[in-house]
């Protein structure tokens, strides 16, 4: 497709109707409460508040409802439930184009404060008052709260039981009031098995708690099987703290399953106690034997065990194990997927591959099969067995052509045939389909630059492999936005109030959003400078952006993909310390997707996530005085630190970008094994030999990242 036609697609133009003209009035006249709801949100200080309410009382109107929802929904986070229902009774009565969030949310309001009769008349006839209204399915289960509230179980029936046979009836919000509603009515015999039913089939929601709860309450006990059914469902979520307290109560209170699901609850609450690290080989030798697939997730806890424990050999004899008397449990193929990766991390190329092949050998249809069937690849070429590595990258193209691995495969493959089998015309071939199937990928400018050293190459026909490549579907992108949508002009107006949780909601509310949504819903976040909140819209709109040129896809994408906030900072802190600023933009973007505030779960801080150790040593060194580790979340602060500490990374490994990224990463350590563990031909080849996916996928994610920001922003 043309970058014409692609770019310029518009979406049809609506009329303005009664309605839009209603809510563009009121996003206008509302646009200066902005900046001042949006620090009441986050601040929610005394001077905060006193703007938002010198700002409503100083203007009418929609201006005046907008602040008045600011200051309800800022009441509401502060849990000053009597103040946000009379605030949001003044929105109400101040404006119409949010009449539906004032309604609602002042039901939600007085519902917290304990007076839910006040609700009734919020809620009563909501979806015909407010016929689109995002909270149209939620306003029912609302007003029957509110009759629960006020000890009229009789007068929620009324409201829910019509709407059983409706989609809302399936969510476990609505069948928990349900259920609480016939508890109260006493009658039990309708109640309790709503509650069984949502614990044992919708274990990951709120409600299971609660349901478990009224039927203590009402003395109804739940069975061991159904509680090992709610155990089960959270271990496959991998919630393994909660799966094994459960197991583990089941065992304590006599259970009464039968005794090979008895042995079952104890090899599965084990492997809780293994993920959370509370268990010993010891412990788990003792488990019982059984004669089901129990057998083989005792065994792959062994296994497990042994690969921690470094014991090479007794994970191997295990495997062996299973392979022989579990051919098909999946416990085997999580073994043979973890053995795999034991040995990658070991360099053990051997070992690596046997896993891998063995795999994909016998899951062919596993979640790890085309990861796996890559790395038995990889360390095919990594030990310079180039007939059996181009082998298994061809038929990587062929079987797995939409995997992530393609562009890897597409890559290398290229690279034995210029290298290897000297046939150029070929690599041509595929460095060309790579960087024209992958166009901003990674390995397609890399793909490039061998095509600018090959240059013109007489033409030969493809292989046939590359007939398998199939390019990212990419949707028709529309660099403008249907002005006249009602709901996008209402998401906008909602962010003038500072109500941004229901920014989104809104927008998907529109039938037309999966044309214009991720777009528009970035667009209305950088508005008011929540620029981590853009980047993820984008990051997770789903949309291949880096399949195609940079032409075809309309500028605007592209700058809320990569913006440039605090850029002054940045490009002053990098000039000083010798360093690309578009490279520190694309590590922050990896980092904390600007984000000042972002704290790891490793205790990282801020833009650049330093360790408040290297903070602390980097400021000494700086010569400021009486640093403390929050001062790290502060941008000017954490730029001004963090560019000294990417400066220095960068120079311990010899100015070599990629190195460095690793390390930043992944640390020193590590990243000195690998550079010693290899005669890599080139730096492409070390970054693809990093055993940790996160690391590998950093490194190349702010290598590519890097030349689309320079790309973007030539004069900067």
């Amino acid at each position: 497709m043309s970058s014409k036609n692609r770019s310029n697609k518009k979406h049809p133009a609506a009329k303005p109707t009664a309605r839009t003209i209603k809510l563009t009035s009121a996003f206008h006249a509302s646009e200066q409460l902005r900046p001042m709801a949006q620090q009441l949100t986050s601040t929610r200080s005394a001077a905060a508040y006193s703007g938002v309410q010198n700002y409503a009382h100083s203007h009418s109107g929609e201006a005046a409802a907008a602040a008045y929802l600011a200051l309800g929904h800022a009441y509401m986070l502060d849990h000053r439930y009597a103040e946000a229902a009379s605030t949001y009774r003044l929105a109400a009565g101040s404006g119409e184009a949010l009449d539906d969030y004032a309604d609602y949310l002042g039901a939600q309001a007085a519902l917290q404060a304990g007076h839910g009769a006040d609700a009734y008349a919020l809620l009563d006839r909501f979806a015909e008052r407010h016929p689109d209204s995002i909270f149209v399915a939620n306003a029912p289960i609302l007003l029957a709260n509110a009759y629960i509230q006020q000890n009229n179980p009789q007068g929620a029936l009324r409201v829910l039981q019509p709407l059983a046979d409706t989609p809302q009836a399936a969510h476990s919000d609505f069948r928990y009031t349900l259920g609480r509603a016939y508890q109260l009515a006493g009658d039990t015999g309708h109640a309790a098995p709503i509650y069984r039913s949502i614990y044992v089939t919708q274990p990951l929601t709120f409600e299971a708690g609660q349901a478990r709860a009224q039927l203590q309450a009402m003395s109804v006990p739940l069975t061991s099987a159904e509680r090992k059914a709610h155990a089960d469902q959270l271990f496959n979520a991998k919630r393994y703290a909660e799966a094994g307290d459960e197991y583990h109560a089941i065992q304590r209170e006599g259970n009464g399953l039968s005794p090979a699901d008895h042995d079952a609850l104890l090899i599965y609450a084990a492997v809780c106690d293994m993920k959370m690290k509370r268990i010993s080989r010891r412990d788990v030798e003792r488990l019982p034997d059984t004669a089901d697939d129990s057998a083989a997730l005792k065994l792959y806890m062994l296994a497990e065990i042994s690969r921690n424990e470094n014991d090479e050999a007794g994970h191997d004899a295990i495997i062996n194990d299973m392979v022989k008397r579990f051919p098909t449990s999946r416990w085997l193929e999580e073994a043979l997927y973890s053995g795999g990766n034991m040995y990658l991390i070991k360099h053990d190329a051997k070992q690596a591959t046997y896993h891998y092949s063995l795999l994909v050998q016998m899951f062919p249809s596993s979640t790890y099969a085309a990861s796996a069937h890559w790395r038995a690849a990889w360390m095919n070429y990594r030990i310079r067995n180039y007939v059996e590595a181009a082998r298994l990258m061809d038929e990587q193209i062929r079987g797995y052509p939409a995997g992530i691995e393609t562009p890897s495969a597409l890559y290398w493959r290229a690279r034995m045939y210029e290298d290897e089998e000297h046939d150029l015309g070929q690599a041509a071939n595929y460095y060309r389909t790579l960087a024209s199937t992958y166009n901003n990928y990674y390995y397609a400018e890399l793909a490039r630059t061998r095509l600018a050293v090959l240059k013109a190459q007489p033409a030969v026909a493809p292989a046939a492999t590359l007939s398998f490549v199939r390019k990212p579907v990419v949707p028709e992108l529309s660099g403008e936005l249907p002005e006249n949508e009602p709901h996008l002009i209402k998401a906008r107006l909602l962010a003038n109030a500072a109500l941004n949780e229901y920014i989104g909601p809104e927008i998907q509310a529109s039938e037309t959003s999966s044309e214009w949504g991720a777009l528009g819903q970035s667009e209305i976040y950088a508005s008011y400078g929540e620029y981590p909140r853009a980047l993820q819209s984008m990051k997770h709109s789903g949309i291949s952006f880096f399949a195609l040129p940079m032409d075809q896809v309309p500028n605007v994408y592209w700058t809320l993909l990569f913006p440039k906030p605090y850029w002054g900072d940045i490009v002053s802190n990098a000039d000083k310390n010798g360093l690309d600023p578009f490279l520190v933009a694309s590590l922050i973007r990896q980092e904390s997707e600007f984000n000042p505030g972002a704290v790891s779960r490793a205790n990282a801080y801020g833009l650049m996530q330093l360790l408040p150790s290297v903070g602390k040593s980097i400021a000494k060194k700086q010569g400021m005085k009486g640093f403390k580790t929050p001062q790290l979340l502060n941008p000017a602060t954490n730029l001004q630190l963090g560019t000294v500490n990417l400066r220095q990374v960068i120079d311990r490994y010899g100015g070599q970008q990629e190195y460095a990224l690793a390390a930043y990463n992944a640390g020193d350590v590590p990243v000195r094994q690998w550079m010693s563990s290899g005669d890599y031909k080139d730096i492409a080849e070390f970054v693809e030999s990093i055993p940790y996916t996160e690391t590998r996928e950093y490194v190349q994610a702010i290598m590519r990242n890097r030349l689309m920001y320079k790309a973007l922003y030539p004069s900067h």
